[in-house]
């Protein structure tokens, strides 16, 4: 498949082009006239293909830049600014010759499962190397070309977060497909070259795990660039008919803890830190009604650079909600006076978390958690922000009128939109209630909550 380019080339549509989005005011870019919409062609005569290009040609404090302006108007000028001066350049998007898609046959891919009416943005299946550095996407490296890999060395575009899953060649094949091979090279080539490696396992319950799973580990722990390891439990939908099971019963859970904590104590004495970590589904299922005891610690976690991939989202959680007992009792006050009741919606992951820091609160019978069960994917699917507006608006509708509704905000894209394409106002129209967005961080909604009975 030939990536289509975001913006065309006058004359040439297989040409990538820069289409700029903003322009700071007093810039380089502002002085030389460039606005919005315009159009860079070339930078130092080379053609751009993402903003690393971007980045790497014009680092220096001179630059001549290659454009088409919004008249249609092509030109060349050359510009200048101080050490340290931003260009003022903010482009429409992270790459310009379309995103690079997955050529792999995962037999865990999650977008394989959507319901056939999803939206088009949801299946689109990326498995491009630039918005791993970029954006954090785990990529599995099996699209990867010799002139990639040279540009990744040579630029030292350091760390990617790769998708590894198994280092046994026919586990991994068995898991993405005939293009294993080429990924399990590169990357050795990459971490050979001195990138550095953030590695994902999607575990896969009588594939991966168990002994595969310790060869894996140890094949990775033997590769000092690959960083740290976060392994997450399979999550599969009711959608498909390949998997019926994940981590989800105590005892497989707990087996996936005790056999990786022996690589964590190992890595503890010798580098400093865990290097493998589990995503906090493993510890909430191993410990049902007892997890807030057996969550790790805060410094297991260091910085939380895998946040992202729910590892170490409790824990945090925890920490803000433990962080923030002034302000629970002032809000406890707050509902007692004007007798209101907060039902914060919550998908049922959260039932041994957020739910039961609620009722060991002084907020206990005030703010309630409203757990949702997923039914629009189905399957194991029971985290917040995945819920999708049809199953939220069911759950609510017996909420008496003289209560109030809040929704965190990750169950919304940055249109405002569910998983199943509802907005807000969809939802109250739905229930038949009013219902409120608030944050999802503690302090944050506390305070908005209050502002909202109170105000």
């Amino acid at each position: 498949m030939t990536p289509k380019p975001i913006h065309e080339y006058p004359g040439d549509p297989a040409r990538p082009v820069a289409c700029i989005l903003e322009v700071e005011e007093g810039s380089p870019a502002d002085d030389a006239g460039f606005t919005p919409g315009c159009l860079i062609t070339e930078v130092n005569g080379h053609i751009l293909r993402d903003v690393l290009d971007w980045q790497w040609y014009s680092a220096e404090d001179e630059v001549e830049l290659s454009y088409v302006d919004t008249e249609g108007d092509s030109g060349t000028v050359v510009l200048e600014r101080e050490e340290g001066e931003s260009w003022g350049i903010t482009f429409d998007g992270a790459v310009f010759d379309g995103i690079r898609t997955c050529r792999n046959a995962c037999v865990f891919c999650f977008m394989r499962q959507l319901p056939e009416d999803a939206r088009g943005s949801l299946v689109l299946r990326d498995d491009d190397w630039r918005l791993s550095f970029l954006q954090g996407n785990f990529v599995t490296l099996t699209n990867l070309s010799d002139e990639d890999a040279q540009t990744i060395i040579e630029r030292n575009i350091s760390p990617l977060r790769v998708s590894l899953h198994a280092s046994d060649p026919d586990v991994r094949r068995k898991m993405i497909g005939k293009h294993a091979p080429h990924g399990v090279a590169m990357l050795e080539r990459l971490l050979e070259g001195g990138v550095r490696v953030h590695a994902q396992i999607v575990l896969c319950p009588g594939i991966n795990d168990g002994n595969e799973l310790k060869k894996t580990l140890a094949w990775a722990y033997m590769h000092p660039g690959i960083e740290n390891v976060g392994i997450v439990p399979l999550g599969f939908t009711k959608h498909q008919a390949r998997f019926d099971r994940s981590y989800n019963e105590p005892e497989d859970a707990l087996a996936v803890v005790e056999a990786v904590e022996p690589f964590q104590r190992y890595a503890l004495a010798e580098r400093g830190y865990p290097w493998v970590y589990l995503a906090d589904e493993f510890y909430c299922n191993a410990y049902p009604g007892d997890v807030l005891r057996h969550l790790p610690p805060a410094s297991h976690y260091g910085d939380f650079s895998m946040f992202e991939d729910g590892i170490g989202i409790v824990r945090s959680q925890v920490m803000e909600w433990q962080d923030c007992s002034d302000e629970i009792e002032h809000l406890a006050r707050v509902l007692d006076e004007e007798d209101a009741r907060v039902y914060y919606v919550l998908g049922e992951a959260q039932r041994d978390c957020m739910a039961a820091l609620f009722d060991e609160s002084p907020l206990k019978g005030r703010l309630v958690a409203l757990l949702v069960r997923n039914e629009h994917f189905g399957g194991n699917v029971d985290v917040t922000g995945l819920l999708c507006g049809g199953d939220v608006a069911r759950a609510i509708r017996g909420v008496s009128a003289h209560d109030f509704v809040v929704l965190p905000r990750i169950m919304f894209n940055a249109d405002g939109y569910t998983l199943d394409d509802m907005t807000v106002d969809d939802i109250r129209d739905t229930a038949g209630i009013p219902v409120t967005v608030v944050s999802c961080s503690v302090p944050e909604y506390l305070k908005e909550i209050e502002e909202l009975v109170a105000g």
